[in-house]
């Protein structure tokens, strides 16, 4: 960049009284032979020449300060004019720090014109000018300029910490051929003085020196530090520009010491003290019950006593009452009238379910786990709607199986360097054929061919249509002949492949390397490829040891044009095509496409249909067979309930169909989740009450003059309330659960709560009419299935099933034995207490990315950037803000580790400020039409935006900020301008309609890199934190966003949401549960502590076996939450309307009951179907529904099976007085009793 101006000059300094010295050259003569376009400088050792006028006013414009009036010099205006065009890079970039552009401009003023040249400049090799006219005129060809180092550390210095905007990096990076941290003084100096540089006509070697060498006296002119203002005015460099001007550098908080008691955890202590504690009083309590003399007693003692009963007692008998006689009448009118219920049944399943014709599935990611009305989300929708949608990213990982390392030995001298496999030629070879393969693709989108070019991101475009390819391969312009590129001879590599990699990792954005190859490293879009983009696996900055290859294509995203988004669509299916058959065995290939999360999440529901399938298979061969009570061989197809069973599944199915179909109806769309869990859980707890309505029924016997009808009544009224309090509590509990913010939880909830009392109606009216008729089936000695078929007469006698006869006579007095109640109650407890210290934690590891996401800071509309008050609070360079917006975050780039922002901004406002300055050549028009003129046209009616005047030098305001804006937005960068914001910034800024104002604007950062779930998140809360302390600073709102904040932004509020919903669902289960119970309080409370402990076992198990805290495990903790009321509340009542003398025999009896059809029901028919889920080849079947699925089961059958009748056996509710009254008093006398004390 600075090399043309290095082969001229610079401006002289020094107010010394000139002695008797000479100049070195005068003027320009002949074309370098080196660098085409360039000239030589005449070798002149004459005294100085005076300058013209036009000379003055170029001197002054060039060198300010240094007025040299009529004084004469060694340069005319031809070397003036073009240190001025060599010099517009290093303008652009350098003069947002005052001091440090007059520090270099004194660097080139004395080389170039200073009149005592001949004390520090020596001409040391000349050639005959060829120019015929100029026969007595040579070329000087070198130069020696003998440099104080003093002057050249203080320049450097001063320079060292100037920010590029637009690039997010150093100045020197674009200045110096190599990274800004591997710059110094000598080498930039060095590096400006090349003739390898492609810019400068001759070598000027310069020789650093604060004391006189071989009798030059080294240039050491006064110069500026960064932290002072110049004499014209112009004021000390920002913090942004200038370390020194920015105080002690910002500090991190420290981290809060961790809590610990005694050196040890303290929430650690706190549990196993209370642990210890519990133990303790239980055991007390229990050998002071064993040493307690027993009074057993009667419960007909409570005859007497009926006068006894409480208010809530009487109350609650007669609640239970008025259900079971409406049950009672219910059941009977169902079984008295088949035709009319079942039928009705499906004239409103058939109606309801209609509404499946406008079902519409939601398979984008961020309508599944963002909700509209989230922070993340109405701040996505902002940044859209003001700046259009976040490109597309088609990326691929590329790594290779060999092992082999390729030595670089560079020309002339110098230390070899290792290439790791990925990188050699014939590699790169081969990766730029895919990478051509991949641009070459062609998709059809209605008819009409569709290729990357219709979709890319082309900065420049229309002028440069070129696709923005973030490869290595375009530090060789994704050329084959570029790669294959070399400068060699018989004996010696002098260049080639591996010194241009080397030079364009450190200077990306370079249009000339410093090798003998001259190659440009920028891409061919027009912009640079950052190596921690491209590259993969690497250490440190040691780029030539990466393992990967990262290829991004960015695509263009669309926010309501359908047709352009279907086009991206078709074109990245075919990318998945081509890349899933592409095969190439030196290459491994890891890709994703934009739609490869929505993709994914269809693939993952598909590819396991067959798995799910035969899930649902033995699930429903196993309720058909298991329902029927075979009392002999000869009456198999009898007593068997096939058909029944299959009834009872269709009516499941049909609940979850006319639950989908209502919603449809109302325009709410299904997701995934909704599809694959619901018809779980509803076919959990309907098969449940199919099995005690049928098993109920199949131990009852009829009593005398009672009619069919009126017995399936009967045991209705007995069964319902209890199927009632169960369905009742679950649709309550989901029905406040889609109180959640998130979707997919919320959608879940809603649909989960209709279709469980759904399947509650249809099971209380049209599977009651159907067991009616496969009772009389049965009772007419016809076969299930085929009912034609009718078997002769024969004496039946009716037995118990076998696991009712184990659950009675085995398994219910073993558990509550006096001596194994006390050993359950401690082993559950041990695993409450062990599994709830341990923390849920995510792991989502990274091997080969090294860059972090970028992340916008959104300035939202109304500010006004025309006033300095709005400039000031915003931008970077001199003048602004030491709180301002571009300052804020330039200051948390500096502890990265903690704020998770790794570079400075880029900012539009201060390129443009730069761009716009009236020395600058990019800011010109047309004095003809007004219209813009780019810096690279020639044409002399183009004029600079601005005089050259103190007030053209101040930044624009009012009315003029807006005439240069929309010129500086549409500029390219280019040779001569390297600050157009076309390609940086033209979706940067929201202008009004017809350029009237400013909107909303941003500015981009990168976050650092990001490898685990909780680097995302904290990101997330780090890059808030600062954005409302900007919004502070600046009286007005700005905020973060990147592309991944919808989907983390569940994870900030995920403990909460949990929780809160959590609690809900318990809440609203204790409630129905007291009420249903007959306002039986303590039973309500015990079935709240039981399937409380069954959720906090769940996140037990979810950190034993990984599975993060997310949406998805969320809605299966509130699944899990309803059918823990399946494996508690039909037990609990059980107890609860118990007659027997103590809490043991209510226990037992409650277990032996109700116990085996749980079992029988939901416990064996869902692990059945979980265990084939294992099977499945998909994760998120085998984390989320596997693993959940089954620790729900295991873990509710633990609880409710075993540990909730020992708790009921202990501290269970009192016996209801009424209700024993009452109970007695019905049967009393009638062969009912009987039963009852059976």
């Amino acid at each position: 960049f600075f090399g043309h101006g290095l082969s001229t000059g610079s401006n002289s300094a020094l107010s010394l009284t000139v002695q008797a010295q000479h100049c070195v050259w005068y003027g320009e003569c002949g074309e370098s032979t080196k660098v085409p376009g360039k000239k030589y400088n005449c070798n002149y050792t004459g005294p100085p020449i005076p300058l013209g006028q036009e000379g003055d006013e170029l001197l002054t414009e060039l060198c300010p300060g240094y007025n040299y009036g009529n004084q004469s010099l060694c340069c005319n205006v031809d070397q003036l004019r073009t240190l001025k065009g060599s010099l517009q890079l290093p303008l652009q970039f350098l003069s947002r720090c005052p001091a440090c552009f007059f520090n270099l401009m004194n660097l080139f003023c004395e080389l170039t014109c200073s009149p005592h040249q001949s004390q520090f400049m020596n001409a040391t090799q000349f050639t005959p000018d060829p120019d015929p006219k100029q026969a007595n005129k040579s070329n000087v060809v070198e130069v020696r300029y003998y440099i104080g180092q003093t002057f050249a550390n203080a320049m450097y210095n001063a320079c060292k910490d100037v920010q590029a905007p637009s690039s997010n990096v150093k100045a020197l990076s674009l200045l110096c051929g190599k990274d800004a941290k591997d710059c110094n003084a000598t080498n930039w100096i060095q590096y400006m003085f090349d003739i390898n540089n492609g810019q400068t006509p001759f070598p000027i070697i310069p020789i650093f020196s604060d004391v006189p060498v071989s009798g030059f006296t080294p240039m050491n002119n006064k110069t500026y530090e960064c932290t002072e203002g110049l004499e014209d005015g112009s004021g000390p460099c920002s913090c942004q520009d200038c370390a020194k001007a920015c105080g002690p550098k910002p500090v991190p908080p420290p981290l809060p010491p961790p809590w610990t008691i005694l050196g040890i955890d303290a929430m650690t202590v706190i549990m196993w003290i209370s642990y210890v504690a519990f133990l303790l009083i239980f055991i007390g309590a229990v050998l002071g019950a064993w040493n307690k003399p027993r009074h057993p007693h009667n419960s007909r003692q409570f005859f007497s006593l009926y006068v006894d009963a409480s208010c809530c007692e009487t109350l609650g008998e007669r609640f239970e009452n008025a259900m079971r006689l409406l049950f009672s009448a219910w059941g009977s009118f169902c079984v008295q009238h088949p035709l009319l219920v079942i039928l009705g049944s499906l004239i409103v399943v058939a109606a309801s379910s209609s509404g499946l014709v406008y079902m519409r599935v939601t398979t984008d990611p961020v309508e599944l786990w963002s909700s509209p009305s989230s922070q993340a989300r109405q701040e996505k929708d902002y940044f859209d709607s003001h700046f259009g949608p976040f490109f597309r990213t088609e990326q691929l990982i590329i790594t290779t199986p060999s092992n082999d390392t390729d030595m670089y030995t560079p020309y002339p001298a110098g230390l070899d360097v290792p290439f790791k496999a990925i990188l050699k030629k014939d590699m790169l070879h081969q990766v730029l054929d895919l990478q051509l393969d991949i641009e070459g693709l062609v998709a059809t989108y209605e008819g009409e061919n569709v290729t990357l070019k219709d979709i890319c991101l082309a900065p420049l475009a229309p002028y440069n249509n070129n696709c923005t390819i973030l490869s290595v391969l375009n530090y060789f312009q994704n050329s084959h002949a570029r790669l294959d590129h070399s400068i060699e001879d018989e004996f010696f590599v002098y260049a080639d492949y591996h010194s241009h990699f080397l030079y364009c990792v450190s200077a990306p954005a370079s249009l000339n390397d410093t090798t003998l190859l001259h190659d440009p490293c920028i891409g061919t879009f027009g912009g640079p490829v950052f190596p921690w983009i491209a590259l993969g696996g690497y250490d440190g900055t040691n780029y030539n040891n990466a393992t990967a290859l990262v290829i991004t294509f960015p695509v263009n995203n669309y926010l309501n044009d359908t047709v352009k988004r279907g086009k991206a669509l078709a074109w990245e299916k075919e990318f998945i095509r081509f890349l899933k058959s592409y095969s190439n065995p030196n290459l491994t290939i890891a890709f994703s496409a934009e739609r490869s999360i929505e993709d994914e999440i269809d693939r993952e529901s598909n590819s396991d249909i067959s798995t799910i399938v035969v899930s649902y298979i033995i699930m429903f061969v196993y309720i058909s067979l298991a329902l029927g009570h075979i009392q002999s061989l000869r009456r198999l197809l009898v007593d068997s309930k096939i058909s029944l069973g299959i009834a009872g599944i269709l009516i499941v199915l049909s609940s979850v169909a006319s639950s989908l179909g209502i919603f449809s109806f109302a325009g709410v769309p299904l997701t995934l989740i909704v599809i694959e869990v619901i018809p779980f859980l509803v076919l959990a707890v309907g098969v449940d009450n199919i099995f005690i309505i049928v098993q109920t029924y199949q131990r009852d016997e009829r009593m005398h003059n009672e009619e069919l009808h009126q017995q399936i009544g009967r045991i209705l009224g007995d069964v319902a309330p209890s199927m009632f309090l169960s369905s009742f509590s679950e649709t309550l509990a989901f029905f406040l659960g889609a109180l959640s913010n998130m979707p997919a939880v919320r959608t879940f909830s809603m649909f989960a709560g209709l279709a469980v009392f759904i399947d509650f109606l249809l099971q209380i009216s049209c599977f009651v009419s159907l067991l009616g008729l496969d009772a009389r089936r049965q009772e007419a000695n016809r076969l299930d299935i085929i009912c034609c078929v009718k078997l002769p007469e024969g004496q039946v006698e009716k037995t118990d099933g076998f696991l009712f006869r184990f659950f009675k006579k085995v398994y219910a007095p073993f558990i509550l034995k006096e001596w194994v109640r006390p050993i359950v109650v401690m082993c559950v407890s041990i695993l409450f207490g062990g599994l709830f210290l341990n923390p849920t934690y995510f792991k989502n590891m990274s091997t080969y990315l090294h860059t972090g996401p970028p992340v916008y800071f959104v300035v939202e509309d109304g500010l006004n950037y025309s006033s300095l008050e709005g400039q000031n609070a915003v931008c970077g360079g001199v003048g602004c803000n030491n709180n301002s917006l571009v300052q804020q975050v330039y200051s948390a780039s500096l502890i990265s580790n903690y704020t998770t922002i790794a570079y400075t901004p880029s900012s539009w406002l201060d390129d443009y400020f730069d761009w716009v300055k009236p020395q600058s050549s990019c800011c010109r028009y047309y004095n003809n039409t007004g219209a813009f003129c780019n810096a690279s046209v020639v044409n002399s009616s183009c004029v600079h935006c601005r005089p050259m005047t103190a007030s053209g030098k101040q930044r624009p305001v009012g009315e003029e900020f807006m005439r240069f804006l929309p010129m500086f937005l549409s500029d390219n960068p280019n040779v001569k301008c390297g600050k157009g914001g076309h390609a940086a910034y033209s979706t940067a800024v929201d202008l009004y309609p017809d350029n009237k104002g400013v909107g909303a604007t941003y500015f981009m950062t990168f976050h650092t890199i990001l490898k685990e779930s909780s680097d995302f998140i904290g990101a997330l809360k780090m890059a808030r934190v600062l954005a409302d302390n900007i919004t502070q600073s600046m009286d007005h709102r700005v905020f973060p966003y990147s592309v991944f904040y919808v989907f983390y932004e569940q994870y900030l509020t995920i403990a909460y949401d949990t929780a809160l919903n959590l609690s809900v669902s318990l809440a609203a289960i204790f409630v129905v549960t007291t009420v249903l119970l007959g306002f039986e309080l303590w039973s309500a409370v015990i079935v709240s502590i039981t399937i409380a402990m069954i959720l906090v076992n769940m996140f037990g198990v979810m950190w034993l076996w990984d599975i993060s805290l997310n949406a998805v495990s969320l809605v299966n903790l509130v699944m899990s939450c309803g059918i823990s009321v399946e494996f508690c509340s039909h037990i609990v009542r059980a107890f609860s309307i118990s007659v027997k003398n103590n809490r043991v025999e209510r226990a037992e009896e409650a277990l032996a009951h109700m116990g085996s059809s749980v079992f029988s029901g939901i416990t064996l028919t869902k692990f059945g179907g979980i265990l084939i889920l294992a099977l499945s080849k998909s994760q998120i079947f085998q984390i989320f529904y596997f693993r959940m699925f089954l620790s729900i089961v295991l873990l509710g059958a633990a609880h409710g099976l075993i540990f909730l009748p020992v708790l009921l056996s202990y501290i269970g509710p009192s016996v209801n007085k009424a209700k024993v009254f009452a109970s007695n008093t019905r049967y009393l006398g009638t062969e009912r009793e009987r039963l009852l004390n059976y």
